[in-house]
């Protein structure tokens, strides 16, 4: 068992690093063998990119509003000591939920197989 463990090549001793000093610089991307990172033609600013997103996908913030809408409203009912009414809300929230995940799992789906522009 002792013996698996020990390094094939006794030559190359894993580098240890100085204490306090990073694998790599934070500052820079990692150099990555294989790979070549894809570039993105214009750089698109959170508004841009959600209006995009949304018309891909329209269900998921639907889901989403619905979601937070009926934990909203349960919690509410929940305050004000409507039991019946909080608990039919949260099951709402549970099926919102999984309306949302369904909608991004079919989403995924249909941008999987949209051709490559």
């Amino acid at each position: 068992m002792a013996a698996a463990a020990a390094p094939a090549v006794p030559d190359q001793a894993p580098k240890m690093q100085a204490p306090g000093q990073m694998p790599f610089d934070p500052s820079h991307a990692p150099v990555i063998e294989g790979f070549t990172p894809v570039t993105l033609a214009k750089n698109e600013s959170f508004k841009e990119k959600f209006l995009r997103k949304t018309k891909e996908n329209p269900f998921v913030p639907i889901g989403c509003a619905a979601t937070a809408g009926a934990l909203l409203y349960g919690l509410r009912a929940f305050h004000q000591g409507k039991t019946r009414q909080s608990q039919l809300m949260m099951r709402g929230r549970i099926f919102a939920q999984g309306f949302t995940v369904v909608a991004i799992i079919v989403g995924i789906f249909a941008t999987s197989l949209k051709p490559k522009q």
